[in-house]
């Protein structure tokens, strides 16, 4: 029996940094697909990519996935990878690491699935990176956006 993978595509984009930001995300389940989008009127790119992988696993239903993402992110990718964001847990974030209350939220998120990243070239040749990033843009360039009200909160 072959355990069926969820694919997720996600993508983060700010006008400015900071600026008005925004996230697209693509989940493949076999040949079913759901795109996802939203955005902030002030954030940070990386904020950006880090809340596409949140969006995408909070719209899970299901527990136990074997989940692959791929992001053009190397801030995520490694951060995940190379066990950064581990040892932020562990030390709470000490010397003042960038969006921890995004880090935290993914992490409690990561723990309910088997999650591999792939990193992409960004702006290449993957259709669906490239499909994230219409989604993430098109958010960031939409009217009336929320505030991200955590990150404002730390620039006040």
């Amino acid at each position: 029996m072959t355990t069926k993978e969820l694919t997720i595509y996600t993508d983060g984009a700010a006008r400015g940094n900071p600026g008005p930001g925004g996230y697209g995300a693509i989940l493949k389940w076999g040949e079913v697909e759901k795109e996802l989008s939203g955005g902030y009127r002030l954030t940070t790119n990386n904020r950006m990519e880090i809340m596409a992988v949140i969006a995408a696993l909070e719209a899970l239903t299901k527990t136990n996935l074997h989940i692959r993402i791929y992001s053009d992110s190397q801030y995520v990718v490694k951060a995940v990878q190379q066990g950064w964001l581990s040892n932020w847990i562990k030390t709470d974030f000490k010397g003042g690491k960038k969006n921890k209350d995004l880090w935290k939220r993914y992490y409690q998120l990561s723990q309910k699935h088997n999650i591999q990243f792939v990193w992409v070239k960004g702006h290449a040749d993957n259709p669906y990176n490239n499909r994230c990033d219409e989604l993430a843009t098109e958010a960031a360039d939409r009217s009336n956006l929320p505030a991200d009200v955590p990150y404002e909160s730390d620039i006040d």
